[in-house]
C-alpha cells in the first residue's frame, strides 16, 4: 500500500539533475537525503546546490535565514543505507538500464514496505525497473526537466503495474514542488522526448550532410519558430550522451528511422564531446 503523505525524500545521484531535484524538494519543505557514489562527486553536487542558494540570497529572492534553513534540511551521503527511512526515493543516476536495475533491486531490499520508488528516466522502461522489485505497484516515473528548480513541467510515467494510489500520491507530490505534472504511458520517450528527439537528430543530419551550418540552423529555429535556443545549443545543454541514449531507447522500441542516431552523434559521444558538461560539444565552453 502506497503512502499518502510524503515527508522525507531520498535522491540517488547528485549530478546536474539529481542536485537540481534535491534542491527543489528542499525548497518545497521536504527533508532530503541525497546519495552519491563518492565523496568527490557528492561534494561537487552539494556545492552546486549551495551556490544556487547563495545566488538566491544575493538577488534577494530568499533571506539568509531561509538559505540556512534549507541547508539544515539537506543531508548528503555515500551510503545508500541512509535512505532507508525515506517515504519516497527519486532515482537520478546515469541513463543506463543496467545501472537502474541494480539500484532498484537494492532500494527495494532497503526501503520500508510502504515507500515509493520513482525514476527520473527520460526514455527508459519504468515497467522493467518496477519488475525487479517486490513493490511494482509502488513504482512509477517522475521525469524532471533541466534545470529542475526552474522548469515547471514533470512527466509522471505510468507503468502498467502502478496503482492508482501511487500515481495520485506522486501527482500531489509534484504539485507540492510547484510543478505542473502531465501523465504519460510507459512508452519509450514518453511525451516530450518522443517529439523532441526527431527534431534534434534531424538538425544533426542537416549539419552532417552539409545542408546548413550549425549557426544558421540554430538562428533559423530561434527566429523562425520562436524557440528560446536552437537545436545545437539545446543538444549541448541536454548532453549528447543523454540524447544518444534516449534516441537508442526509442529506436529500440519503435524501429522508426527518425529515431536512429546519426553517425556524427555517435562519433562525438565516443570522443567525449558531450556538450556543456565536458566543455565541448557542438560549441566550446570555457
Amino acid at each position: 500500500m502506497a503512502v499518502t503523505a510524503i515527508r522525507s525524500v531520498g535522491v540517488v545521484g547528485c549530478g546536474l539533475m539529481g542536485s537540481g531535484i534535491a534542491q527543489t524538494c528542499v525548497q518545497a519543505g521536504y527533508e532530503v537525503v541525497v546519495r552519491e557514489v563518492s565523496e568527490e562527486l557528492l561534494h561537487k553536487g552539494l556545492q552546486r546546490i549551495y551556490e544556487a542558494w547563495e545566488m538566491l540570497v544575493s538577488k534577494g529572492r530568499v533571506s539568509r535565514e531561509q538559505a540556512e534553513e534549507y541547508r539544515q534540511r539537506l543531508r548528503g551521503t555515500v551510503a545508500l543505507e541512509e535512505l532507508a527511512s525515506c517515504d519516497l526515493v527519486i532515482e537520478a543516476v546515469v541513463e543506463r538500464m543496467e545501472e537502474k536495475l541494480r539500484l532498484f533491486t537494492a532500494l527495494d531490499r532497503l526501503l520500508k514496505p510502504e515507500a515509493l520508488i520513482v525514476s527520473n528516466t527520460s526514455s527508459l522502461s519504468v515497467t522493467q525497473m518496477a519488475a525487479v522489485t517486490r513493490r511494482p505497484q509502488q513504482v512509477c516515473g517522475l521525469h524532471f526537466f533541466n534545470p529542475a528548480p526552474v522548469m515547471k513541467l514533470v512527466e509522471i510515467v505510468r507503468p502498467i503495474t502502478a496503482s492508482e494510489e501511487t500515481i495520485e500520491t506522486v501527482r500531489r507530490f509534484a504539485e507540492s514542488l510547484g510543478k505542473t505534472p502531465v501523465l504519460a504511458k510507459d512508452t519509450a520517450g514518453f511525451i516530450v522526448n518522443f517529439l523532441l528527439i526527431p527534431y534534434l537528430l534531424s538538425a544533426i543530419r542537416m549539419l552532417e550532410n552539409g545542408m546548413a551550418s550549425r549557426d544558421d540552423i540554430d538562428t533559423a529555429m530561434k527566429l523562425g519558430c520562436g524557440y528560446p535556443m536552437g537545436p545545437f545549443t539545446l543538444l549541448d545543454y541536454v548532453g549528447l550522451d543523454t540524447t544518444l541514449w534516449a534516441a537508442e531507447a526509442i529506436y529500440e522500441e519503435y524501429k522508426e528511422p527518425l529515431y536512429a542516431p546519426p553517425p556524427l552523434l555517435r562519433r562525438m559521444v565516443a570522443a567525449g564531446l558531450l556538450g556543456r558538461k565536458s566543455g565541448r560539444g557542438f560549441y566550446e565552453y570555457s
